[in-house]
């Protein structure tokens, strides 16, 4: 029997500040109470980053909300967790982020068909301005299309 999870927590902001390079799908080590706060939906990747330290790769600032049931064993809301990548990822992205003005940042918190949460990391290198005012700009003439053409929804 397959689970289904509804759970993605998305970083709609790493899209427009930076341009995405390469895209991996990691484990994330966590607490009994933190995967149950994940389930309910209870987290945030705004401002979250990753670094590596001593050759692990940690995601930091992500905010995981505290379980209501739990107890005294409670975790820490922003806490740094451990990513689980293979030893080759690893060092694919360590030579990467040696380089200037590149970065690792999260972009998706999911729950997979197993139940485990997964984290979609993303190498990336900031933006320019002129590039994010371009990023409006498509934004701003796909709303105008769908107003134009009658459509509801657009992407």
């Amino acid at each position: 029997m397959k689970l289904k999870s509804d759970i993605r927590i998305l970083n709609k902001r790493a899209k427009f500040e930076y341009i995405i390079l390469d895209e991996y799908t990691a484990g994330i080590q966590l607490y009994g109470t933190e995967i149950k706060s994940i389930r309910e939906g209870k987290a945030s990747l705004v401002d979250s980053y990753c670094q590596f330290v001593n050759g692990e790769l940690f995601v930091r600032e992500m905010h995981i909300a505290e379980y209501r049931f739990g107890s005294y064993a409670n975790h820490e809301a922003k806490r740094s967790r451990k990513l689980l990548l293979t030893r080759r990822e690893l060092r694919k992205l360590d030579r990467a982020t040696r380089e200037t003005g590149k970065t690792i940042i999260p972009l998706e918190l999911f729950i997979n068909e197993k139940g485990l949460a997964k984290l979609t990391i993303a190498l990336c290198q900031g933006k320019h301005s002129y590039d994010k005012r371009e990023s409006l700009r498509k934004a701003d003439d796909k709303r105008q299309i769908a107003q134009a053409t009658g459509l509801a929804q657009f992407s």
